[in-house]
């Protein structure tokens, strides 16, 4: 029974990340965007069916199948209810008042196009600008990607009641603004863009390096990140899609290394160390024709020198021969437009190579006070390998041990149990 719990738990998280977004995208088209939280519930409570049913009578032949049609008659049955069917949207609730047509407007509304265009309308209602800009990333995060509270929580480097607050905030602002379920035109179109790029930027780095859990990548995250990255490009009303283009590219480029980054047993490799046969050359093909078409339009965006950052890495031989210079000043151009501890965090990196690691130490010594950087433990773990390689094995112990403290990955944890041990015996 437990290998069986165990099986149905792992399909159920794979469904909760490749269909809970696309189930609340088009019941909130159903129950109107200021039902959302509502919407979520449904969807949830057809989740909570299946695990129940599921771990008794076993798994249907077609999962995805039956979880929709839960959700699809969960929301119906709401509807209804005579006290409640007035706050829902009355142009979707017409269609669904009589028998004859019921059926019909939910396979409608479940189809495959439909879906895509509500996920499209979905991103850019979460990304409203009467909502900021950081409950606009979580909003999304947890309605359209499944995102637990942790996992958002985590990525914006905060706790999780911060996260709720921010979840809270944005649906109240929805309601009481009477947002609409569109995609806008236009110039509001290009201003809630950077939004929606972002979140699934923010997305994409979920998967690249997991929050939480024995997977060190969660290729699904990133699939998914780009998924909906590419759902934005076909757009064809879009006119400006450099960022669009730019963010595919920087995402392809940084898939193309997947293989590479963990042994068979899952263990991390470090970039250094990783075999360039295993790099996916079409991926990293398809993300230089992208990062071409991007810096043709003659605009430099973030994601464009990110991108261009990977490209370096995914084109050099070997580590040794690749052109840290440029990358360098690729970012210092960055660093102009994102200040970001992150992104001065990964710049020290490229620092280490051009100058010397302990100058990349005394950058990141600077930034020890900074509180975004104090509890993340990709900072303790840089600083951590920069103390080993200047011997200083007692300060790399400390940082080590707190990268550790601050780690919920457990193959992250494994390898800085291998770094304490390494740090205590001197080897």
């Amino acid at each position: 029974m437990i290998e069986k719990n165990e099986n149905i738990d792992r399909l159920i998280d794979s469904l909760i990340r490749n269909e809970f977004g696309k189930m609340v995208s088009v019941l909130t088209k159903i129950l109107g965007a200021p039902n959302i939280d509502l919407a979520e519930d449904v969807v949830q409570d057809a989740i909570v069916e299946a695990i129940s049913q599921w771990t008794y009578k076993g798994v249907p032949e077609n999962p995805k199948g039956w979880l929709y049609n839960v959700a699809k008659y969960k929301a119906l049955n709401f509807i209804k209810k005579e006290k409640v069917h007035q706050k829902y949207s009355s142009e979707v609730i017409h269609f669904l008042q009589f028998e004859r047509t019921v059926e019909p407007t939910l396979n409608l509304f479940f189809s495959e196009q439909e879906i895509e265009d509500d996920q499209l309308r979905m991103m850019f209602t979460c990304c409203n600008p009467s909502i900021s800009s950081d409950s606009q990333i979580a909003l999304t995060l947890k309605t359209l990607c499944g995102f637990s509270i942790a996992e958002i929580a985590k990525a914006f480097l905060t706790n999780e009641e911060n996260i709720n607050k921010r979840l809270v905030r944005a649906r109240q602002i929805i309601r009481d603004n009477k947002v609409a379920f569109e995609v806008p035109f236009g110039n509001e179109f290009e201003n809630r863009l950077n939004s929606v790029l972002e979140t699934i930027y923010l997305l994409f780095n979920e998967g690249y390096n997991a929050t939480k859990g024995s997977e060190m990548i969660r290729f699904e995250l990133c699939e998914e990140a780009i998924r909906l990255a590419q759902l934005i490009a076909d757009y064809q009303k879009i006119q400006q899609k450099t960022d669009v283009w730019a963010l595919l590219s920087l995402m392809l480029l940084n898939s193309s290394r997947f293989k590479s980054r963990r042994t068979i047993n899952s263990e991390i490799v470090e970039m250094a160390k990783q075999d360039r046969n295993l790099w996916d050359r079409d991926l990293i093909k398809k993300g230089i024709v992208f990062l071409e078409k991007s810096v043709a339009t003659g605009t430099v965006s973030k994601y464009q020198i990110l991108a261009a950052i990977s490209a370096h890495h995914c084109t050099a031989a070997d580590d040794k021969s690749t052109h840290w210079k440029s990358i360098l000043a690729l970012y210092n151009n960055l660093s102009q437009i994102d200040r970001s501890p992150l992104v001065m965090l990964n710049k020290t990196i490229v620092v280490s190579k051009v100058y010397s690691v302990k100058k990349a130490v005394e950058e990141l010594e600077k930034m020890a006070e900074d509180p975004l950087l104090q509890n993340y433990p990709y900072y303790h773990s840089t600083i951590g390998e920069f103390y080993l390689k200047l011997k200083s094995r007692s300060l790399a112990l400390q940082h080590f041990e707190k990268a550790k403290a601050f780690t919920q990955n457990e193959q992250e944890i494994i390898y800085l149990e291998e770094k304490i041990i390494s740090c205590r015996s001197g080897k």
